[in-house]
């Protein structure tokens, strides 16, 4: 094995330093303590970045294609079949939206992606999504329509229903898109308002379970900012008048009730166990709810600080006698009335 070339300039050093003094020992302490330090030092690595090539940018993911609904057949035959007896299969067969071919793509997005995985991950299905994505989902076509579906601003988008809920796309077992026999929206709105659709077994009520009238004859399920989602009539006026025109008005002397309150002042709509559906038993009980027959201090008009008995209806309305006891006996205009301020006639 040979000797390394530090330590044979090292060892001549020495048998120089033996002839030659002092200056050629102190050349090799030092040369000897600049070996050691540069042997210590690290080897420095190779600089990667120099060798390394440049990494090549990601693809991006292709996006999925159309592939038409005779490719969606393929699988899911039974659906398509069905689709065919309903309104929306319209879709598939007319240019005019755009979807010709492509009914079924144009509320599950494109299907390519799907067609070749078969996994579900890879389509859109509006039964799983948020309600809110679900109406959006409608309203691409159904948007600004002159239909009550045109828009959705009803306590049912506040609720989270989507428009699914209700109305059944694929028609599977014979499902309707769209309800049109009173009884079967009953049935349909009676699924989720329990308690309203009990109303109507009560004595007085409207005539829904007899199939002569629908929930949506007074309410709007899409559109809509009144309360209850009620309908309005005649431009903006209380759903209630379409039918009952004769408490319409405008009347020289108003009830006040009709004009701030409405009808459900006085009337339950559904149903009561009141003769007129009222909310009270006796038409007393319901007047006197905002007619008290309570004292009334005067002391700011007469300046006694005392209270009298009397006030709205005044004291001549004995109610222990039974003239007194049915005040639409005298008050006959109750809803409002063009000649009588006390609405006698």
């Amino acid at each position: 094995m040979e000797p390394a070339p530090n330590s044979l300039l090292i060892r001549s050093m020495l048998n120089n330093s033996s002839r030659g003094g002092s200056g050629a020992l102190a050349g090799i302490v030092i040369l000897a303590s600049g070996l050691a330090i540069s042997a210590q030092e690290p080897a420095k690595p190779p600089d990667a970045t120099k060798s390394a090539e440049p990494a090549k940018p990601a693809e991006p993911a292709k996006p999925a294609d159309y592939v038409g609904s005779d490719t969606c057949k393929v699988c899911h035959e039974e659906i398509y079949n069905n689709f065919q007896k309903t309104p929306h299969f319209a879709v598939e067969t007319g240019a005019r939206k755009g979807w010709e071919q492509k009914s079924c793509e144009s509320c599950h997005g494109p299907g390519s992606k799907h067609a070749e995985s078969v996994s579900a991950d890879d389509i859109r299905n509006p039964a799983k999504l948020p309600a809110g994505q679900v109406d959006r989902t409608c309203l691409g076509c159904h948007l600004n329509q002159r239909t009550s579906g045109g828009r959705i601003a009803t306590g049912h988008a506040k609720d989270q229903v989507a428009c699914t809920t209700c109305h059944f796309v694929h028609g599977a077992g014979g499902a309707k898109l769209v309800e049109h026999k009173k009884s079967e929206i009953n049935a349909k709105c009676a699924s989720c308002h329990v308690s309203q659709w009990a109303a109507f077994n009560r004595p007085y009520k409207h005539r829904l379970p007899e199939g002569a009238m629908s929930c949506v004859d007074c309410h709007n399920p899409h559109a809509t900012f009144r309360a209850d989602s009620m309908k309005a009539s005649f431009g903006n006026e209380p759903g209630c008048l379409q039918c009952h025109s004769d408490k319409r008005g405008p009347f020289v002397f108003e009830h006040p009730p009709m004009r701030l309150e409405g009808c459900g002042a006085c009337h339950e709509p559904h149903g009561s166990a009141n003769p007129r559906m009222l909310v009270r038993h006796q038409v007393r009980d319901v007047c006197l709810e905002c007619h008290a027959n309570l004292p009334i201090p005067v002391s700011t008009k007469f300046g006694t600080g005392k209270a009298v008995i009397g006030g709205v209806p005044p004291a001549l309305h004995d109610l222990r006698t039974a003239r007194f006891q049915n005040c639409t006996i005298c008050h006959m205009k109750v809803h409002g009335s063009y000649v009588d301020r006390t609405f006698f006639r």
